[in-house]
């Protein structure tokens, strides 16, 4: 480093420090539901709204974990805040976990699969709402946080 201007010096140490940091950053805890239709052939995703954090993005639809709440009861709070849907925590299944580092946050995704609801699914908060064919799926802009998921669910 001894030949490094001073400049790419500050910068590579503003750098480092950035990293370190977010590398020390609490995961957001985040459920999101795969959620089928009737059939099994379609599953249901909503368009986050351009204001917010990858925003105009298709998501499986979920939201953040508040403390003190399980994963299966903030699912099934998410749904009915976002969606207008009920779904039993007991017929809930597992899907994925997934972690990802975006350059401003790290989220823990904790995936569940939902086979069975009740209730018409509807943007409650504005959002699109939408049922997609499986071969439908690659065509549209996910978070990168969401590509675990999409592979296990195309694969």
């Amino acid at each position: 480093m001894a030949n490094t201007p001073p400049s790419i010096a500050v910068a590579s140490a503003a750098i480092s420090a950035e990293q370190e940091q977010l590398e020390q950053a609490p995961w957001l805890h985040v459920v999101a539901g795969v959620i089928m239709n009737a059939t099994g052939d379609a599953v249901l995703l909503a368009r986050r709204p351009a204001h917010k954090h990858q925003g105009d993005k298709w998501e499986f639809p979920g939201g953040k974990v508040e403390a003190g709440e399980t994963a299966m009861a903030a699912l099934q709070r998410e749904l009915i805040e976002e969606l207008g849907i009920l779904v039993e925590p007991t017929l809930l299944a597992p899907f994925i976990e997934v972690r990802h580092r975006y350059p401003d946050k790290n989220i823990f995704l904790d995936v569940w699969q939902v086979g069975q609801f009740s209730g018409q699914a509807h943007g409650r908060e504005g959002q699109l709402v939408r049922w997609f064919a499986y071969s439908e799926l690659e065509m549209l802009d996910f978070p990168a946080a969401n590509a675990p998921i999409l592979a296990k669910l195309l694969g």
